[in-house]
């Protein structure tokens, strides 16, 4: 229950991140285009979005510490295993679980390393430029997003060891539409 929370919570806040920056960032756009004609001027010189590059910047960073994290827990993330096939099972075993441990361990390592400089960040009263945010808010992400990675680096390898397979991502799969495979079981011609 808890897993599919988080799964769900992962993916909204990366969706809703991409949506909302490619929303933005067009909004600025019109607006900066509409701004330079004579007939819109008035109306788009009164609208600022001077912020605009600022926030998406920090949704773009955002979203790539949590979809990093999302590709250690869908294995979307490109890897070279020419040598790793190559093994025998038992070492194939051993060196997958020990890169695991490595990438968590990493994580895991920068996720505190981030806290330290997020906690050291939060009594200087530093603020960003265009947002007057303060600016250990917009470092939250790296401790967050590397937890959040190390924890899925925990449990592909958890799951490596109960059952020998790593996360898969399939390119052909579109969630929601069933395989070819899986409609001919069903009696269902795709």
């Amino acid at each position: 229950m808890f897993l599919r929370i988080l799964d769900r919570l992962e993916e909204t806040l990366i969706a809703t991140l991409m949506g909302g920056a490619t929303l933005l960032i067009f909004v600025a756009v019109v607006q900066r285009f509409a701004a330079g004609t004579r007939l819109l001027y008035p109306i788009a010189s009164a609208i600022d979005l001077t912020w605009a590059q600022e926030l998406c910047i920090f949704m773009f960073i955002w979203m790539a510490k949590f979809g990093a994290a999302y590709g250690v827990r869908t294995g979307i993330h490109v890897g070279v295993d020419v040598l790793v096939t190559k093994l025998k099972p038992a070492q194939r075993r051993a060196v997958v679980l020990f890169s695991l441990f490595c990438g968590a361990l990493f994580t895991g390592v920068v996720g505190t390393m981030g806290a330290a400089f997020v906690y050291g960040l939060m009594g200087t009263g530093q603020i960003t430029p265009d947002l007057e945010w303060p600016s250990w808010i917009v470092y939250l992400c790296i401790p967050l997003g590397s937890y959040l990675m190390c924890f899925r680096f925990l449990q592909a390898a958890w799951g490596f060891w109960w059952t020998g397979e790593l996360p898969h991502h399939d390119i052909g799969h579109v969630e929601g539409v069933p395989d070819v495979a899986e409609a001919l079981e069903s009696g269902h011609t795709p």
